[in-house]
This record gives structure tokens, sequence and C-alpha cells, in this order.
């Protein structure tokens, strides 16, 4: 490592696949705890660690919170609110936020109490370089420059696949051409955390992929150890609160009948509720039977219950462990029963209810224009999004009382989940321009709610008619380590959840992985592990898949009767000004006669969107005759529009206008243009001429009896 200083800076750099990551600090936020600045090309991230002097009391859970931000002038771009200032962090900054949170936390000891904050700032974004993983990194460091109780360092990585090729840390462009956009955070020894979305690449190559980037990892983690070692920081110490062996032994004596009723093949999430209530009431009521003097008469309710978690969580751990069966009687690989519905909801465009166990997700399908799709206003180089997922997570789903408020970073982060890992699936804009929304209503939760609204949208997608290539299944798995004994567990519910070590979601088709979401809570796993999950997965994941495509084999031949009709025409750009015509007079004027929905990109594309067919074939008629040209020899039905002494003015397309001379109405001489014509007379006439003044000059006694009759006009009488 190549140690950089000046003016009380320093600086260290690492390679990665060719580029240069600079890590300065020394310059900048010198009173946080940690502060460093992450450089790639010229995106800079500005990460700061900040501890509490501190630890809290009365919570049992580690108080960390993690922020990235995102500053528009980091591209040079004013914020586009009314407020002209960045407001609510947009979704992709807060899928950042919980992608650095993710391989983090566990990194801290679960009883550690101090408030620890992250922000990292996106202050300059090139748009080739993403800051997300430099925030990462930058987060690692700043937590050990603050000497802070963590078991790091930390590095993160992406990787992306371009013509068969690994590459560590892309660009966008890279990104784009990549079938896996892969993140990878770890340890030296293990992987802590994995984000990848997939175009239905094998388990195999995934697995490459992550090994990969691991080995890039490596290499961080080693020159952060040396800068720390410059530097001469070292983690603080840190020993976990003493136990309460009196308190673990009462536990013993008088919960472990009922705790192990909770998990004697007990399915329902109710009936085990009420086998934890009981371990709790008895040991309430041991306690009262002690001594007033008895110190275990002060300690808290929370204190009670998080000793009592863990001893479920060991009683849990070990009978999976030992024999193989799950609490609710499933074997490791079994999947919980699973029933299929679509098409229940009368008048939307299409619904999937997917429910799985006691999990149960309704996914409602909408389809937009191209008007519809979601404006970014980000620094990311993508501006809009055509394919939406929102996710819903009322507290009816667990039985609790919960206010109905905005979607929380967890609802944003299942969303996401579930929208990538349908996106490889859908079919290209240019053959569907439809905007599509889905929106997963969780209507009950015990567990794997994101892949359940997976396998639900792709059930709404298809009911709606919606060409998806392949049928897309999720699954969720779950980890039991202990040591070097381990159990990989299918379709995990919540208690394996809360008390097991991973939750590993796993999404994709017959053919292949679509998106995958690895978070642990033990400090990394090793590359077999996954080997034996991603496989597991798979199995589970091509059950699932025989389950939906019994019920819809494949999408709807037809969109649903609700569902907007798109028509979609291409005119010269040039003619885009007569379309919408003075202050969007013209296009108004259409969309109030016809009823359709009008969309016109730069390139001349014009999207007609319409419920009824009738409409968007008004509307696109009406276009059509707008920009139609008008041709020298070409044959016209039009309306007199003003007349004058030396002859009268026919409208031929919309705001286009001839002249017909008095001496080309008849084939005879006319005294006055009136004994002829009228204002508002329908008249068929042929262009004579276009001059070089781009008059049209038009003659109506050229034109023959038959071409009259084509437009419905009688012929003219003999004189």
């Amino acid at each position: 490592m190549q140690m950089l200083e000046g003016q009380g800076t320093k600086s260290f750099e690492v390679e990665i696949d060719g580029k240069q990551v600079t890590i300065k600090t020394g310059r900048l936020a010198k009173q946080a705890s940690g502060a460093c600045e992450v450089y790639c090309g010229d995106t800079m991230v500005l990460v700061t660690a900040t501890q509490s002097k501190e630890a809290r009391d009365g919570i049992d859970f580690f108080p960390l919170l993690i922020d990235y931000e995102e500053k528009l002038y980091a591209v040079g771009r004013v914020p586009g609110s009314f407020l002209r200032r960045e407001g609510r962090a947009p979704d992709r900054a807060i899928l950042t936020s919980r992608l650095i949170d993710r391989p983090i936390r566990p990194l801290f000891d679960y009883t550690y109490r101090k408030d620890v904050q992250i922000v990292a700032t996106a202050m300059s974004a090139d748009q080739v370089n993403p800051p997300d993983t430099l925030a990462m990194l930058g987060a690692s460091v700043a937590i050990g420059l603050g000497g802070m109780p963590f078991a790091g360092p930390l590095g993160a990585v992406r990787v992306a696949r371009v013509k068969g090729k690994l590459i560590a840390n892309p660009t966008y462009e890279q990104i784009d051409e990549s079938d896996m956009d892969i993140v990878v955070a770890g340890t030296a020894d293990s992987i802590m955390m994995v984000e990848a979305g997939c175009k239905l690449v094998s388990e195999k190559d995934v697995l490459a992929a992550i090994d990969y980037g691991h080995t890039q990892i490596k290499k961080q983690v080693a020159l952060q150890i040396e800068f720390f070692k410059a530097l001469g920081i070292e983690p603080q110490p840190y020993e976990q609160p003493a136990k309460n062996d009196a308190l673990n032994e009462l536990i013993h004596a008088h919960c472990t009948e009922a705790l192990k009723n909770s998990m004697n093949r007990v399915t329902d999430k109710g009936t085990r509720a009420k086998f934890i209530e009981e371990s709790y009431n008895n040991l309430v009521n041991a306690i009262a039977e002690l001594p007033e003097e008895n110190e275990l008469k002060t300690v808290s309710k929370n204190t009670l219950k998080a000793y009592l978690e863990e001893y479920e969580a060991e009683l849990m751990r070990a009978q999976v462990l030992d024999t193989g069966v799950r609490a609710d009687g499933r074997k490791c690989d079994e999947i919980r029963p699973i029933t299929v519905e679509v098409g229940i909801l009368p008048r939307t465009h299409g619904t999937g209810l997917f429910t799985r166990g006691t999990t149960q997700v309704l996914s409602v399908a909408t389809l937009g224009i191209a008007g519809d799709a979601q404006k970014l206003d980000s620094i990311d180089p993508v501006t809009e999004k055509r394919y939406m997922h929102h996710y819903n997570f009322p507290g009816f789903s667990v039985g609790e009382v919960k206010p109905m408020r905005g979607p929380g970073r967890r609802e944003i982060g299942h969303g996401a989940l579930a929208e990538r890992a349908i996106m490889p699936v859908l079919p290209d804009q240019a053959s569907f321009p439809y905007t599509l929304r889905v929106v997963s209503e969780v209507l009950e939760s015990n567990g794997s709610t994101s892949m359940a609204s997976t396998c639900g949208s792709s059930l709404a997608l298809m009911d709606a008619g919606v060409p998806l290539t392949a049928t897309v299944g999720g699954i969720a798995m779950g980890l039991i380590l202990e040591g070097d004994r381990f159990a990989i567990l299918s379709d995990i519910q919540g208690l394996e959840d809360f008390l097991g070590d991973m939750d590993f979601k796993v999404a994709g088709s017959r053919d292949g992985i679509t998106a995958l979401q690895m978070d642990i809570k033990v400090q990394g796993i090793s590359i077999e592990i996954m080997r034996v999950a991603l496989e597991q997965a798979r199995l589970g994941r091509m059950h699932i898949i025989d389950k939906m495509e019994a019920v819809l084999p494949k999408h709807r031949e037809n969109l649903s009767k609700w569902a907007p009709r798109l028509i979609t025409i291409k005119i010269d750009p040039d003619d885009i000004g007569t379309v919408i015509g003075p202050g969007g007079k013209m296009i108004r004027r259409i969309i109030e006669e016809t009823g359709a929905t009008i969309d016109i990109e730069d390139d001349g594309t014009v999207v007609i969107g319409s419920v009824e067919a009738m409409g968007g074939e008004a509307a696109r008629d009406m276009i059509l005759q707008l920009v139609k040209r008008i041709e020298p020899g070409g044959i016209y039905a039009g309306r007199v529009t003003r007349i004058i002494p030396v002859g009268c003015f026919v409208e031929l397309l919309p705001g286009k206008e001839g002249m017909v001379h008095i001496s080309q109405l008849e084939n005879r001489r006319v005294a006055k243009v009136e004994d002829v014509v009228s204002v508002g007379q329908r008249v068929v006439v042929k262009v004579r001429e276009i001059d070089d003044r781009n008059r049209v000059n038009l003659t109506m006694k050229e034109v023959t009896d038959e071409e009259k009759a084509q437009f419905g006009i009688e012929p003219t009488p003999a004189s």
C-alpha cells in the first residue's frame, strides 16, 4: 500500500479491475468520529461515522442509523421540486442506505448500545462510476477511523459480466451491457451480503461472480488493515454484559416445556404465540414466588423477554440440527402448502393471489401509457422507469395495530427486490409500449412476503395479458449455523427468519436466476454454504413455479378488457408541432373529441391509448390527417372556408388550405364564385401545383365524376 500525505490529509489507493479508488481522510468533517472521501473517476462520496459518548438505556437492539444522501449539485442540476431543494430521499438513496446497513450491522456485537450513525453523501457524480459500492467501502473505513468495536474491516464490490468476462466495479454502460449486476460485501474470510439482479443466469455463474467479487474484497480489507495500522488506530475494546445465570436457570426450569410445545409441529402462528405467552407467564409466576430480596425481582420486562427469546432460539436451532425437523414439522427442504388464484378483482387489469402457509399476498397489475412512466430526479443516469412494483405491509397482516402511513425503508426494499425479479422477463418497450405497475398488498405475514410478492406479481401481469417470457417464482432460504454444523431451510417462516442466521431470497424462472438477496446475522458464511443454499433454492423454485403454472400456464392471449389499447404510429419529428398545435390547442382537441390519451416522443413516435378501440382509431386518423402531406396531382375532399372575388379557399387537411381559382371551378366560364360554391360546402379538388412559395393551387374542373363518387359527392349536373 502506498500512503499519500499532504496538508494534513492521509490517503491510500486500491486498484479494482484497472480502476483506481482513492480513500482520503483528515481534510473534511474532522469532528465526526471518523470520516473519509472515496474517489473513483470524478465520482466522490464523503462518508462519516459518528458514535455517541454513552450507551443508550432501555433498548434491546443495536442503534445503528445509516443515511445515504444524493445531492443534485453532484451532477450540476437544480432539484425539480417546488422548493428547489432536496426533499424526501429517492428510492435509490433508500436502497443504498439499506445496502450499507446490511453487511455492517452483523459486524457489531448485538449487545452494543451506543448510537452509531453513518452518513454517506454523494458530492460529485460523473455518471460513469456508480457511488453505492464506494459508499459501502467508505463506511467501513470511517468506522475503522473512529476506532469503533467493529469486527471488520469490510469490503464491497459490484460484479458484472460483459461478453463472458467478469468485471469488478463496472461503469453504468458496462452494467447495461451485462447479464448480471451483483453487489457483494464481506470480510477477508466470509461473505456478509449479496444483492443481485440477473438476466436468467445459472446458479453456477452467480457463485463464480460472488467468488470473483470476494477476491477484490480481500484486497480492500488488507489495505484498510494496513492503513489503520500505519495511523496507529485500533478498535476500542468491548465486552458483552455479564449473563444472568440465575435467570437462565429459572427459564430452563419453568419454560422449557411450553417452548418445546411451541415448536412441536405447530403450523398456526396464533397457537405458537399462545405457547410463548404461557412460557413468559410461567417465568413471571416463578419470579413472583421468590423471596422479596431476590435480585430477579428487579429485572425488567424487556430483559425477561430477551433472555426467553435467546433460549427459544437455542431450542429451535438444536431441534433442527439434531433431528432435521423444523418447528412446524417440516423437513429442511420442505415447502409449506401453496394455493394460487388469479383474476379475483373484477375491474382491475390483472390480479394474482399467492398464499404459502400463513403468508398471503394479493398483487394487482395496472397497464398505463408511456406518459405514466415514473420520472426519476436523482444522480443516476437512468431518468425514468416503465415498470414499478409497490409493496404494502399493513399492521393487520400480523394481527397488530399500526398507523397507516407512507412506505418505510423495509417496504421500499421489498418492493425493489420483487421489481428486479420480474424485469428480465418483461417484453421490450418496442413490442409492448405499456407502462406497468404492480401493487402487492400483504394480507397475512409469516415469513417471505417479498418472495410471495414476486410470485403474485408474475401471476397478476400474466392475468392482465402481459406477454412475460417466463413465469417467475421466488423462495426465501434460511440457515442454522453452529460451528461446523449447519442446516439450510427452504421457505422460512417468521420464527426461522427471526431466530435463524440468514435470510437468502432467490427469484427466477426455470431457466435461471433473476434476483437474489442475502442477509446474515452471523459474521459471514462460506461459498460452500451458498452453493448448497442456491441448489436447494433452485429445487424449491421449480416446485413453486409448478404450482403457479398449474393455475395459469402462460399469459392470457388477450389483454384485460379494462386495459387501454395502445396504437403506435410514427410521424416526422418536424410535424410534432403541428400535432400539438399553438399552446397545445390541437392535441387537446383530439383528446377531448376521442377520449384517448396521447404521448409523443422526440423521435416522432406517437403512442395513443384508449380503452375503447374506436376512440384510439379516431385519434390515430386525426393525427394522420394532420401530418399528411399534400402532393401535386392528389385528390382531396375538403370544405370551402373562404370566398374571394377570384376564387375560393378549401381546407384539404386540418390547418392546410389551397385555392381554387375562379377559372378552375367548372368547365365553363363562371361569372361569380358564389354561383358554384358556398362557405362550408364539401367539395372534391385536385392539386394542380405547389408553387415555390408553398402555395397550393387547386382545380375542381379536372376532377371526374368517378373521383367525386369515391368521396360520396354527387356528380355536377349537366348544364
